[in-house]
């Protein structure tokens, strides 16, 4: 059997709008997939659920869907989303309604059971989080829920809380007819999905190689499946972007915890992938080896957090630490007594700058983040003692904004339960419900992680200073409360030496905000590669957490604006 072809068309919740309608026309798909989901858009979705108990999902995926109704109606194309969130059968209803309104109705299929709070409270894997409370609790799901569905002939697929890159898997393993323990197809459909989910930050979004013109109208992916899991990642033309083995390496080191993808269907081992160049924007991924996926699935919890509140500080001119240190000091002072907050943080945005040309050049800002159990103590008494500090703090203080309100955050926080425990189930068209069964085959892992040693001392004098990037491309993100850094080097040259060089201890020099916490480092050699994980960097992860970059987005452009010492035969005179 041929290849199946998959084009993603959303890669987060808010993406754009027209793609469903662009890679129907285009990309002459046999399975169009869309990721709604993530760790925050499910705290989002729960606020709008209290909001309008018939809320919930993603609404998005309507408005896209229905442009183009029937021009997909007319086809031979699927549709497989995630969009459902918290209430996939209100999402499938709301599609059958827009179908039949139409007057182009299409048999539509749910794949419910990931909501396991009922489960989940008040059990000792929650109870050991003080003072949470959970309100939404959803257990990633695999892709064979899809797989039933898409066989028993349904054209939209709605799911709930299935993991990102299983919309691939099922689609896939639909389309090959694969049994469940067909590990390395199974695996290379996984990474497959993996590189697609998230849209255009395969085909050139988010790059650390980019340029001016290659961000112009990005084109979102296809991957084409072969039957033993051999995947080609390409994009319809004309289209933006470019689809290149850097720009692959930088979705496929995106968000990754070590050598082992694990997934509800399946494990990829990370370090057996081999990816090649084997057209104009086409990139083939091949060799990926597959396992038994582990006992257990991942449940992503939201519940309400500490109150927050925050405040923008102008800081000009010279002496920026010296002026965060004064302002530091005297905000903790006089917050010392103040019951009900329970953190305080004054980020320094910006550095001084050397030969400034005008005001906003020799401008920076000091960000004060308070959060706390008491509204009015994060609220009124916070900003209160910001705003007297006016006149008797660092010279030219000044606030960007007038004093805000004290906002709640939510809280997250992720377990682990058996995969036999989600009632996962398929909901046809016509109202029949079919049980998924959990794997039958199971295996446990325990990532093994290089040790954080020095390497061998350098010759000095062949040497020269230059910044990390002119050698590495990096690519960085978030998983709950830590931070995950891909660094990858720009040629095999520079392969040794970024192996070398780049250690947990060069990591903790470079990024001292790491400080003492547990950094995990995998080498990928076949990606040329070496991948990071800063556990406990982000907190209580992107919707708690104090830090500005709180997704840890930006982190890997900062590591390679960071100045290291490299062999000079390795240095072009350009990119010192």
């Amino acid at each position: 059997m041929r290849p199946i072809r998959i084009a993603n068309f959303s890669g987060f919740f808010g993406d754009r709008a027209s793609a469903l309608a662009q890679m129907i026309r285009t990309a002459e798909a046999d399975v169009l997939t869309g990721d709604y989901l993530a760790e925050v858009t499910m705290s989002v979705l729960a606020k709008q659920r209290d909001r309008n108990p018939g809320a919930g999902y993603a609404a998005g995926f309507l408005a896209q869907l229905r442009p183009v109704l029937a021009e997909f109606a007319g086809g031979d194309a699927r549709i497989v989303v995630n969009a459902g969130g918290l209430h996939p059968r209100g999402l499938a209803a709301a599609v059958r309604e827009l179908a039949q309104a139409g007057g182009h109705p299409i048999p539509v299929a749910t794949v419910v059971g990931d909501d396991v709070l009922d489960q989940v409270a008040g059990s000792d894997a929650v109870t050991r989080f003080d003072d949470f409370c959970p309100v939404t609790a959803n257990a990633y799901l695999g892709g064979w829920g899809i797989a039933r569905a898409l066989a028993d002939g349904a054209r939209i697929v709605v799911c709930g809380r299935v993991a990102d890159a299983s919309l691939v898997v099922g689609a896939a393993a639909w389309w090959h007819g694969w049994d469940r323990d067909a590990w390395d197809p199974l695996a290379g459909a996984l990474i497959a999905g993996h590189l697609i989910e998230c849209g255009t930050q395969v085909t050139g979004g988010n790059f650390s190689g980019f340029d001016a013109t290659a961000l112009s109208d990005l084109a979102f992916p296809v991957a084409d499946i072969a039957g033993d899991g051999t995947v080609v990642v390409s994009k319809p033309e004309p289209s933006g972007g470019r689809v290149s083995v850097d720009t692959v390496t930088a979705q496929l080191v995106y968000e990754v915890q070590g050598r082992w993808y694990a997934n509800p269907d399946v494990v990829a081992d990370l370090s057996t992938i081999s990816l090649e160049q084997t057209g104009i924007d086409a990139v083939t991924v091949s060799g990926t080896v597959g396992a038994p996926p582990p006992p257990t699935t991942k449940v992503a919890m939201t519940g309400e957090g500490d109150w927050e509140n925050s405040m923008l500080i102008g800081v000009t001119g010279m002496d920026f630490a010296a002026k965060r240190q004064v302002l530091e000091q005297g905000v903790r002072a006089a917050l010392a007594g103040v019951a009900g907050i329970s953190a305080v943080c004054v980020e320094l945005i910006g550095c001084e700058a050397q030969a400034p040309t005008s005001q906003n050049e020799a401008t920076g800002f000091l960000r004060v983040v308070v959060q706390g159990t008491d509204e009015t103590a994060v609220g009124r008494s916070f900003s209160s003692a910001i705003v007297e500090m006016a006149l008797a703090s660092f010279p030219g203080i000044y606030l960007t904004a007038p004093p805000g309100k004290a906002i709640r955050r939510g809280a997250y926080r992720a377990i682990s339960i058996d995969q036999g425990i989600p009632d996962h189930q398929v909901i046809a068209e016509d109202g029949s419900v079919v049980a998924i069964e959990p794997p039958a085959v199971t295996r446990a892992y325990a990532e093994e992680f290089d040790a954080p040693a020095e390497p061998a001392a350098d010759d000095h004098d062949n040497l020269v200073e230059v910044r990390l990037g002119a050698l590495a491309h990096a690519r960085s993100g978030d998983k709950g409360g830590d931070a995950n850094i891909g660094v990858w080097a720009h040629d095999s040259q520079v392969w040794p030496w970024l192996r070398d060089r780049l250690t947990v201890p060069q990591l903790r020099r470079l990024l001292p905000e790491a400080g003492d916490l547990s950094i995990d480092r995998v080498e990928l050699p076949n990606l040329m590669a070496v991948n990071f994980v800063i556990r406990g960097l982000l907190g209580g992860g992107a919707i708690s957490s104090l830090r500005l970059d709180s997704q840890a987005k930006g982190l890997g452009e900062y590591l390679r604006a960071c100045r290291v010492e490299a062999p000079k035969t390795l240095v072009s005179e350009l990119h010192r």
